[in-house]
């Protein structure tokens, strides 16, 4: 009994008057916690905004990592509001029609699809314009091109494949059209895939501008073999395969995040 009164009097002691050195066995003298790396951070924790605001009667001085505010963004509570690391005012969280990184975020990726991150939002990115408003699938050769992905995160990889295949960046087909656009600055748009350029459909509203038939990025395997491509009616969102040359269609590029 007596050990067990000297143990909780010893770390009451502890509690309120030692210093903590995470790192370090000497810590600064002017630290309560002293945290001393050279390889590693302090990893504060990281929550949407939703969650933060949920946080009850934040106490001042306290500080979270927005995971889905602007790009995502330290803030702390002042005792008034929620600020960024700067004081400034806080970013507010991504949402699907917002204009970012050069385009409109036309999808965020949620819970099981393939580069979703708990942490740090993901998505896609779609151009604010046309491309074309009528253009070619291929570059002038039936060949199988091996782009055949169609779910969300296989856009780009497609997009290379076809233009391995059918040769340099050029504007006057689909997948080479996509690459060559350079809008925002950014240089690594690519023609979506069949599932990429149906989440652009079914948030059209939000998006905005988006109408007619449009081409994707996954070649379609047949009886024909290679003559034919998926494209996506944005009137009902039907998705149907036709020829590579008969038809054009347009161009939509999007961009990962």
């Amino acid at each position: 009994m007596k050990k067990s009164l000297l143990a909780l009097l010893l770390f009451a002691f502890v509690a309120v008057n030692a210093q903590v050195g995470i790192g370090t066995n000497s810590p600064n003298v002017s630290a309560k916690l002293d945290v001393t790396s050279t390889t590693k951070g302090f990893l504060p924790p990281r929550m949407t905004a939703a969650q933060r605001d949920a946080i009850a009667t934040p106490a001042a001085g306290l500080m979270i990592y927005c995971i889905n505010c602007g790009a995502g963004e330290w803030e702390g509570f002042n005792g008034t509001a929620w600020t960024n690391i700067v004081g400034g005012t806080k970013a507010a969280p991504l949402t699907i029609g917002q204009s970012y990184q050069g385009g409109i975020i036309a999808y965020i990726l949620v819970n099981g699809d393939p580069g979703y991150d708990p942490n740090t939002p993901h998505g896609i990115i779609v151009s604010s314009a046309d491309q074309s408003t009528g253009i070619q699938w291929f570059n002038g050769s039936y060949t199988l091109t091996g782009a055949t992905g169609t779910a969300i995160g296989t856009g780009l990889a497609n997009t290379n494949a076809i233009i391995a295949s059918q040769g340099a960046t050029s504007t006057n087909y689909a997948a080479g059209l996509a690459r060559a656009y350079t809008g925002g600055g950014y240089s690594d748009w690519f023609l979506p895939s069949k599932d990429e350029l149906n989440e652009l459909y079914l948030n059209k509203t939000a998006v905005g501008g988006i109408s007619g038939y449009y081409w994707t990025s996954t070649e379609a395997l047949n009886s024909y073999l290679n003559a034919y491509a998926w494209l996506e009616n944005f009137l009902n969102g039907t998705q149907n395969k036709d020829s590579k040359d008969t038809n054009n269609y347009k161009v939509r590029a999007i961009r990962a995040f």
